[in-house]
This record gives C-alpha cells, sequence and structure tokens, in this order.
C-alpha cells in the first residue's frame, strides 16, 4: 500500500476513483506483513482493561452473511475502546460439543439413531465428532480476515478441549456442592429421533406451526349423581395420550353444567363454555363447582393398556383454565407436566405405553409398535366407532419440535439431572436489574419475562459428543455419589495417573474408582451434558479454570466482560447460560452490556435459504462492494435491533453516500495540497483568524466528536453511521463546494482546516470502516510526516475541545444552508438557471439579522445574487386568497356555515394569514354573529407570488428571489453560457 516512489514530502498521490475491494486486499496485506492487529495489543498492554467476551460458534457449518453482522458489533467496539486507551483481548473460541456435531455426523454416515451409534461404535463416532467439529475452521477465518474483524483465532479456546472440560466439570462441581444439581423423574422436551431430552431454553428456539387433530371426547360417568346418565367431555390435540389417560381434572371455584340436546346423551363441561365447545341446540341444565365432582368416576377412553391400581376419577387443579376447551382436562400421567404432578400426588400409577423411540409398545392393543403422532388416525376412528367422539377438527397451532433435527417433540417423563436454577431465581433477577440492555425493552420484556419464569435446567442428554457429566454413583448405594472437578482428583480417586485422559466417552466411562470403607464400586452416569452450559462457562473456562498456571489471575481481570453481542434468539440461549452459569458458580451475571442484534434479511424480505435461492455468499459479498461497505451497513443501516434486508442495492447506497463522498474529500484535499506545494508544516493559522467555512467546519468537527463519542458510549452504531454520513455530506456538498476556488489558490487556512477535520473524521471512522480509513492515514497522515502511529488502529481517540465549538456560528450556518436550499427551489419554480445572475434575494429580517456580512456573501455567492436584503413580511411579496373550510366549519356552526365562509372570504385575506402565521388565531366578523375567532384549519389560504418575484415558503422560513432582469444582468448570463 505504500508508495515506495514517492520522493517529494507530503500526501501521496490519491485517485479521484477508487476499487474499494482492490484496496481492502492491499491493506490486509499490510496488516499481515506489519502484524498490526498484534501490535495494538502490545502497545496498550497495561492499560485499564475493557472486556469483551466472543461468543463460540460451531465450524460444522459453513460461515453465511448473518455471520457478519454480530462480527461487525463485535468489532466496531474493541476497535473504539482500543483507541480510547483500554487494553482490550479478543479471543476467539469454537463450540464443539453438542447435538448439531452428532447429527451431521450420523448423516455423513448414513446412521438413523443412538442404535446405529452405538453399533459403529462410541469412540469411532466421537472421532469423526472431532474431525467434523473444525472442518469449515477455515472457511470462518477467512470471513474473519476478509472482513477485518481482529480476534485472536491462532490460539482460540475449544470447548472440547480437556482444560475446558475439566474447567466445566469444576463449575458442576460447585453447583453440585450447593445442593443445585439433582437428579430427578420430570416431564420434560424429548426428541425421539436424538432419543434425549431438551431444557427449556433449547425448547424456547424450536416452536415450527403445525396441524394436529383437535378432538372432543366423551367418557361416561360411572359414578356419582350422574352416573349412566351423562358423560364429562374433554378436549385434546394429542389423541395418541387418550390411551394413559389416569384423571380428568377440573377447576375446584368453577361452574360445570350438564348441557342436554334432543337426542344426544348429556355432557357436563363448564358453563362459560357452552357455546364454544357445543356449538348451537345445548341447553345448561344443572349445575356443580368442579369441587363437588371431586370423585366422580369415568369409563377409560381406551383398555388397550393395562392398568394398574387405581385412577378415572376426577380431581381438581388450580392450572385448569376456562379460556378454552371444556374446562375438563385429560391427565396423561407421563406426558405433561401438570400431568405427571398431579397423578404424582394422587397415588395413581405412572403409566407409560410409548417407548424412547416414541413408538407404542408391542403389546398395546390397537397402535401396538405405531410411531406417536402416527397413531391418532387409528385412535380417532375407533372412537368415532365406539360413540365416544363429540368433534373433530384439524388444528393449527405453534408446536415444539427440535431445534437442531425439526423432529416434533412429546413431553416425557424421565429420569434426568437438573440444576436447580428456580433457586437462585431471585439472583438471576437482581443481576438482571445490574445489566444494561440494547435495545432496553429486552431487559424487563423477552427476557425478564423469561428469568421470572425460569424452570429448572434439564442438564443432562442421552448422547455422545459432548462434556460428560462428572458424577460418579456406588453401584451398591445408587444414593451415594461423587460430582469430580477435575482429571487431578479424578487420579486421587483411582490411585493412577489420568492427567492424559481424554476426558471424553468412551474412555472416561471406563474409570471406576472405589473409597475405602464403602462398599460397592463408584461407576460415571452415562450422560453428557447440555452444550449450552459449556459455552456459558467460557468466561472462565477458556482460561482452563481455576486448575490452569495464570488462570485465576486472567479470570480476575476480565470477568465480567463489559460487552457482549448475539443476534436476539440468544436471549433463550447464550445471553441465559452466560448469566445463568455465571449466577450460579460466582453469584455475579458474566457481562454488564449486552447488545441483541435483529435478523439479518434477504433483500425480498424472506429468510436467507438455498431453498428460496436467495443467499448471498459473505465472501463474494464483501468482494463487490467492499467489507467497508457491508459493514457500515450491518452497523448503521437501519436499527440493529430490527430485522434488516441486505441486498447489493441498500449496500451499493452505502458506497455512494458515505464511503466514496468521505473518498471524494480526501482525494480533493491531496490533489490542491500537491498542485500548491502545501505541506502540513509548521504553524496552523488561528482558527479565530480564519475564514468563516473554516471556523464553521472546525466547530462541526468538534461537535462530531462529541456526539460520536457519547453515541458509541451507547453503543448506538445507528445514530454513529448518522452522524457521520451528514457531516461527510455537509463537508463535501457545502464546505469543499463553497471553498473550491480557496483551494485553486492554495489558501493555508482552508488546506490546514480540511487537513485537521479529515484527519479527525477518519479517526472516528475507523472502527466502523477499518480498510479506507487506513489508507487515507497513510496517504495522507503517515506519508506527510504529521502523525507519530503508522495505522490509524493505533492511533488514540479524539477529544472534542469544546472551546472551538461556535453554537452561534453553527446555527447561523444552518440558516444559511436553509436560505440557500430555498433559494435554489425558487429558481426552480421560476425555471431560472443558477448561471443568469440577478440582482437580490430577500429574507425575513429576523433571519438576516442573524446572518454575517460573510454568511450573506456565502448566500449571495451560491445563489449568483447581487445583495441579501431583510425584508418585513411575505405579504410584500405575495397576494393571498382565504376561503372558509366547509368540513371544519361544519363542525362548530352547522346551518351557520355558509354565513361564516362568507366572511372569510370577504376579509382581507394578507391580515388573515398575518394573524394564523403569528398566533394561530384570527378573527372575522359576521353580521348575524358578531366575530368570530378562527383557527388554521378553519380556512384555506392560498398564495400567488407577486409579478416580478419568486417566493418559496417552508416551515416557516421565506425566501423570495427578486427576477426582474435588467440589460446588463442579462448580459451577464449570456457572458456565463
Amino acid at each position: 500500500m505504500t508508495d515506495t516512489t514517492q520522493t517529494r514530502p507530503g500526501y501521496r498521490a490519491v485517485p479521484a476513483q477508487i476499487d474499494l475491494p482492490a484496496m481492502e486486499r492491499e491493506v490486509l496485506r499490510r496488516w499481515e506483513e506489519q502484524d498490526t492487529f498484534a501490535r495494538t495489543l502490545a502497545d496498550s498492554r497495561g492499560r485499564p482493561g475493557w472486556t469483551f467476551y466472543e461468543g463460540p460458534p460451531t465450524a460444522n457449518g459453513t460461515p453465511g452473511t448473518h455471520h457478519i453482522e454480530a462480527r461487525v458489533f463485535k468489532d466496531v467496539f474493541p476497535r473504539f475502546k482500543t483507541m480510547q486507551g483500554y487494553h482490550v483481548e479478543r479471543k476467539g473460541g469454537w463450540d464443539c460439543h453438542g447435538l448439531p456435531v452428532e447429527l451431521a455426523v450420523e448423516k455423513e454416515l448414513g446412521l438413523n439413531g443412538k442404535p446405529d451409534i452405538e453399533r459403529y461404535g462410541i469412540e469411532a463416532f466421537n472421532a469423526r465428532c472431532r474431525e467434523a467439529v473444525l472442518r469449515n475452521v477455515d472457511l470462518f477465518e477467512q470471513l474473519t480476515e476478509r472482513m477485518g474483524y481482529w480476534v485472536d483465532t491462532e490460539h482460540p479456546y475449544r470447548t472440547m478441549d480437556a482444560g475446558y472440560v475439566e474447567s466445566v466439570w469444576w463449575a458442576l462441581q460447585q453447583i453440585f456442592d450447593k445442593g443445585l444439581l439433582v437428579e430427578d423423574y420430570r416431564v420434560t422436551p424429548y426428541c425421539t429421533r436424538c432419543g434425549t431430552g431438551l431444557s427449556d431454553h433449547e425448547l424456547a428456539q424450536g416452536y415450527e406451526t403445525t396441524v394436529d387433530p383437535s378432538v372432543y371426547v366423551r367418557l361416561p360417568l360411572t359414578s356419582g349423581p350422574l352416573a349412566g346418565q351423562a358423560d364429562l367431555l374433554i378436549w385434546t390435540t394429542t389423541p395418541w395420550t387418550l390411551p394413559s389417560n389416569a384423571l380428568v381434572a377440573a377447576h375446584a371455584d368453577v361452574e360445570y353444567v350438564v348441557a342436554r340436546s334432543e337426542g344426544a346423551t348429556p355432557v357436563v363441561v363448564a358453563r362459560d363454555l357452552v357455546a364454544s365447545a357445543l356449538g348451537e341446540g345445548w341447553q345448561a341444565g344443572e349445575s356443580f363447582t368442579g369441587a363437588e365432582m371431586v370423585g366422580w368416576r369415568y369409563a377409560r377412553p381406551f383398555e388397550v393398556v393395562e392398568w394398574p391400581g387405581d385412577g378415572h376419577y376426577v380431581v381438581t387443579e388450580d392450572y385448569v383454565t376456562t379460556e378454552d376447551g371444556t374446562g375438563l382436562v385429560h391427565q396423561a400421567p407421563v406426558f405433561g407436566a401438570d400431568d405427571f404432578e398431579s397423578v404424582r400426588r394422587h397415588g395413581v400409577a405412572l403409566v407409560n405405553p410409548v417407548d424412547s423411540r416414541g413408538r407404542f409398545l408391542p403389546e398395546v392393543g390397537l397402535v401396538g409398535g405405531q410411531y406417536f403422532r402416527d397413531a391418532n388416525a387409528a385412535l380417532i376412528e375407533d372412537l368415532g366407532a365406539r360413540g365416544l367422539l363429540f368433534a373433530h377438527s384439524d388444528y393449527e397451532h405453534s408446536y415444539p419440535h427440535c431445534w437442531r433435527c425439526h423432529t416434533p417433540l412429546m413431553y416425557y417423563a424421565l429420569p434426568s439431572w437438573y440444576i436447580r436454577t428456580t433457586q437462585v431465581r431471585d439472583e438471576l433477577l437482581r443481576e438482571n436489574e445490574r445489566t444494561t440492555w440494547y435495545p432496553e425493552t429486552i431487559k424487563h420484556g423477552r427476557y425478564g419475562h423469561w428469568l421470572t419464569n425460569n424452570i429448572d435446567w434439564a442438564l443432562s442428554r442421552s448422547r455422545y459428543w459432548g462434556t460428560p457429566l462428572p458424577i460418579w454413583r456406588n453401584d451398591a448405594d445408587p444414593s451415594q455419589l461423587r460430582c469430580v472437578g477435575s482429571l487431578a482428583e479424578l487420579s486421587e480417586l483411582t490411585g493412577r495417573d489420568l492427567s492424559e485422559l481424554d476426558p471424553h466417552r468412551p474412555f472416561i466411562d471406563d474409570v471406576t474408582f472405589t473409597v475405602d470403607g464403602v462398599p460397592g464400586t463408584f461407576r460415571r452416569v452415562p450422560e453428557v451434558i447440555d452444550a449450552w452450559f459449556d459455552s456459558g462457562s467460557m468466561p472462565f473456562a477458556q482460561h482452563g479454570y481455576p486448575h490452569a498456571a495464570g488462570s485465576v489471575e486472567a479470570f480476575e481481570q476480565a470477568y465480567p466482560a463489559d460487552f457482549i453481542c448475539e443476534a436476539i434468539d440468544q436471549t433463550r440461549g447464550w445471553f441465559y447460560t452466560l448469566m445463568a452459569v455465571g449466577t450460579l458458580v460466582f453469584d455475579r451475571s458474566a457481562y454488564q452490556n449486552v447488545v441483541c442484534l435483529g435478523h439479518i434479511l434477504a433483500e425480498d424480505g424472506r429468510k436467507m435459504s438455498k431453498h428460496l435461492g436467495n443467499i448471498l455468499d459473505p465472501i463474494e459479498l464483501m468482494d463487490t462492494h467492499g467489507a467497508d461497505a457491508v459493514r457500515w451497513f450491518m452497523a448503521a443501516g437501519g436499527s440493529p435491533w430490527a430485522a434488516r434486508r441486505v441486498g447489493d442495492q441498500t449496500i451499493g447506497e452505502t458506497v455512494r453516500k458515505v464511503l466514496l463522498t468521505y473518498w471524494n474529500s480526501v482525494a480533493f484535499q491531496a490533489l490542491y495540497a500537491r498542485a500548491n506545494d502545501w505541506t502540513p508544516t509548521g504553524e496552523a493559522p488561528a482558527v479565530a483568524e480564519r475564514h468563516v467555512l473554516d471556523r464553521w467546519l472546525v466547530s462541526e468537527t468538534q461537535t462530531l466528536v462529541e456526539r460520536v463519542t457519547a453515541a458509541l458510549e451507547d453503543f448506538d452504531t445507528q445514530r454513529t453511521g448518522t452522524l457521520v454520513g451528514e457531516f461527510v455530506d455537509g463537508l463535501s456538498n457545502w464546505y469543499v463546494r463553497r471553498s473550491r476556488r480557496r483551494f485553486w489558490e492554495g489558501d493555508p487556512s482552508a488546506l490546514w482546516t480540511l487537513h485537521e477535520t479529515l484527519r479527525t473524521l477518519t479517526l472516528v471512522m475507523a472502527p466502523l470502516a477499518p480498510f479506507i480509513t487506513e489508507r487515507v492515514w497513510d496517504d495522507l497522515y503517515v506519508a506527510s510526516g504529521s502523525v507519530d502511529v503508522d495505522s490509524v488502529h493505533q492511533a488514540s481517540w479524539p477529544v472534542a475541545d469544546r472551546a472551538l465549538v461556535d453554537e452561534e456560528l453553527a446555527a447561523a450556518m444552518s440558516l444559511t444552508r436553509r436560505i440557500v436550499e430555498l433559494g435554489r427551489a425558487a429558481r426552480a419554480e421560476a425555471k431560472l438557471k443558477i448561471r443568469q445572475p440577478l440582482r437580490r434575494v430577500l429574507v425575513p429580517t429576523a433571519s438576516a439579522a442573524r446572518l454575517s456580512e460573510e454568511l450573506r456573501a456565502e448566500v449571495a455567492a451560491e445563489l449568483n445574487v447581487g445583495s441579501v436584503e431583510p425584508f418585513a413580511g411575505s405579504a410584500d411579496l405575495v397576494d393571498y386568497t382565504a376561503k372558509g373550510n366547509f368540513r371544519a366549519l361544519g363542525k362548530r356552526f352547522g346551518k351557520q356555515t355558509p354565513l361564516v365562509a362568507q366572511a372569510v372570504a370577504a376579509a382581507d385575506a394578507g391580515a388573515l394569514a398575518a394573524a394564523l402565521a403569528d398566533g394561530g388565531r384570527a378573527v372575522v366578523t359576521v353580521p348575524e354573529l358578531g366575530e368570530v375567532e378562527l383557527g388554521a384549519e378553519d380556512v384555506l389560504l392560498s398564495e400567488r407570488p407577486r409579478e416580478g418575484w419568486s417566493v418559496v415558503n417552508e416551515q416557516g422560513e421565506t425566501v423570495a428571489l427578486d427576477l426582474e432582469l435588467t440589460p446588463a444582468l442579462v448580459r451577464a448570463g449570456l457572458a456565463r453560457e
């Protein structure tokens, strides 16, 4: 990138046109040759730390355009904070365990489920998982480099490394020792394809719209006052659970009625649901409360499952509502959490006719061997044949699916290991209050609700490739458990050196030990853990805490993080597990500020997918438009909290409006500095002695620094982009254009001002657009010897000098530019080109008083007029007509509206206009009514410029051009042609 042939001091030649992607490749080569990232870290070592955590991606997939979005934010703020004088470590990482990897390897090997994996061999299968998980690391690293994301990929943490696993074990041991890691038999979301349960935060990520059968089923009463006379009516969208029906739940305080219809057996339903559940033709009869129905027995819907002991009677439960259904809830003990607790509390057997593959047991009548969802059809048909099917329809609703393989889940009672997060709910809510969320609505909305309704974390997974649950159980006394926190501890327990043991299955499964004086052998439980616990442990596990040398110091210096960032779906993923693990282990959340990003959509507004053919390859996108343009769009192209469309057109706009406009100003400065042999040496002219445009730009530059700094401190990249975009536009389309002649003439004041401005602008743009700013820094500032660091990313962030901010001048210049804008509009209305000189432009007296002679000269030159003069009011320049607004007047005056309208038409329209403009009210005299006060909505005003004037009035500002063309003006216009 450096031009070694240049011999003269000063700026390098800057081409007017630039190929952004080609320029970026040159910058990348320079960064690699000079090890620029490492040098920024070395330079800042010893300074105060600012901590950022990299959320680990899984590298068994390929990177997409959506990966750019979060990485832009993860790069912008560490760059910004480094320039502010902080030391920001940026350690990359890889999420290596879990179902995503297993499912991909299963597909590659042609395996289908756990039995196939075990026949293939756990050791061989996990070896393939280990290889697959890092298969696309090079593609992610290529994306990381190409987009200019500075993160340490040479020394990443990997959740599968032994040191990381041992840290996770240590954390689990802390939780176990607090009595918060327990085994329990509970109903949990379960994937029959993957053969394992899911945690609640995983469940939240997998809802899909599906159609299920909705059935209303009769259960004939066999005891109580209505035995043999009426049926209980229940509603379900899971007919496959009916063979294991155990109880029917009512609400104790709800009123239930016997509903009758001619020719039909009466049914019992909640009074409030008679119409919605039964339809027309049913009448409510005698009533009972739910409490009065307790103990009523009914006939089972199916006799296809052997039932041990008691069951099939009415109980009451508080969770029953009358929002839908019938107010009577069918309970299947192992297929619903509420059902499970109710059935267990009433001492009824926990009957389960479905195996872990989701198939009915072979001995079950009618549906034996069928997949649970496939059994619905046969069961519904049988209910209909026996007269028990009251109604049947299709029901479209959101249903939980496995977030990885998309198999519909079932709620299934399983023995599983749980972290009792409900016991630390108050602590989690406390930590959430200490956290700053962007956007703020997430804090007490999506995430706050999640914490408030938090349930225990289903931690264990009946799988293979994951961190093994480090709990050993005594085979002689299963109540005796040991939770192991490291391989060193395990070595002590076994009496042999296990420091080099791979802590994964199947190797860890073979490790057993005995304890002196305790009968039996301790054997590890077979489960692995939820991979989300791995990623939630990264703040300490990335250092090998607390076992690795130096890990305690490294962790304590970098906890909690000052900043994390991912897409909004991580509110129930990584954001939650980071806070949960940190609070459970350290009583402190892992982060202080969190940025939640909206999803990136294709340009057609749909989610990107191969099937739709709307995927944008991230490397191709950057090689087309430049990484800076893509970064700028991701950071500032609309609200980052909302879903945004990305495509060639939207990114192309960024290139044109911001980057190329900035580049044009740079090229302009280089061109005229070199043409005039100007270099930034010696003393710059005092700001107070410079041209008014220079003083204005100096002031605006300081204001820009102040506002951009505040925006970035508040993690607001959208505002940052807006501020910079507006500044760049004003710089190019006002300052440079108005100052062009002074640059031609080599005015030192102008050259110094633009030199200083571009330096500051380059610094504030650097975090968002690291490539083009590096090129500008090198071509202008390094080449001219005016800076002491050779990378903009090693430079210090600018600090606003309030003494240079001239707010009065800023307001006056804003008025100047507004007058010029209106003056151009007036010329356009009059169809007069700017080359044709005019005698004068008139502006309101108050506005004219705010314009110094320097600013009046700028207006005159820009509008090509001889003078800028004040006038008292627009009434001097336009003729008004006024008439009543019948629609508005009619609401107030009714039949007398024509009288008022006639008075408006007869009034002095100019006086009306002046009164309404001044105070918003005017008074007219109506002979029949007297004086009537009118508002702006009551009067329709129109104006027409007087002959010889072009008048434009917008938002309270008026500009009038004198159109009289004297012979001298005509000659001057012709000369310019």
